[in-house]
């Protein structure tokens, strides 16, 4: 971390997207054009482009256009976190299963550089995270988890990243 106002990091991984992500399944397929065709997530212009059949990996796209353009000519900011917003959230409550309460708590989102093309951001849930997670709460206990999530363009230049907290408790 950096000593930025909003204390996410300015230099998060710039990688290139990933070219074989794991492969969507039939009911990820299914998730992924509901979500799409949701108001509120439609209302941001961005669209979600891949789950994995076993929800531990999302891609989203911001496309720039006339939806997700703002009055000086770049991405709208609340275009870019209204896209990331509800990812790790839904992620992390389909894998956890039903026995799990997720709830968003903080974010921090900071604009590196303005958005004149298609940006990307890739959602990654580690299996080694939510076995921890399991592992860590009792019935009734919570825990608070901090992510990373970076919006690139197709060169993998870093627009803007955006730190997510959510709270997570076992149910009893």
């Amino acid at each position: 971390m950096t000593d930025s106002p909003t204390g996410v990091d300015r230099d998060p991984d710039p990688r290139p997207l990933r070219a074989d992500p794991p492969d969507e399944g039939f009911r990820t397929r299914l998730w992924r054009h509901g979500f799409n065709l949701l108001p509120a997530y439609r209302g941001t212009g961005a669209r979600v482009d891949h789950i994995a059949a076993d929800w531990r990996y999302v891609r989203i796209r911001v496309p720039f256009n006339w939806r997700t353009r703002n009055a000086v000519g770049t991405i709208f900011g609340g275009s870019l976190y209204g896209a990331i917003d509800p990812v790790y959230m839904t992620m992390l409550k389909r894998v956890l299963g039903d026995d799990f309460t997720v709830w968003d708590k903080s974010a921090a989102i900071e604009f590196i550089e303005p958005g004149r093309d298609t940006l990307y951001a890739e959602f990654e849930l580690p299996a080694a995270e939510t076995d921890a997670i399991r592992e860590e709460l009792s019935p009734g206990e919570s825990t608070d988890r901090t992510y990373l999530v970076s919006l690139v363009d197709e060169a993998g230049t870093v627009h803007a990243a955006c730190e997510k907290t959510l709270y997570v408790r076992r149910d009893e």
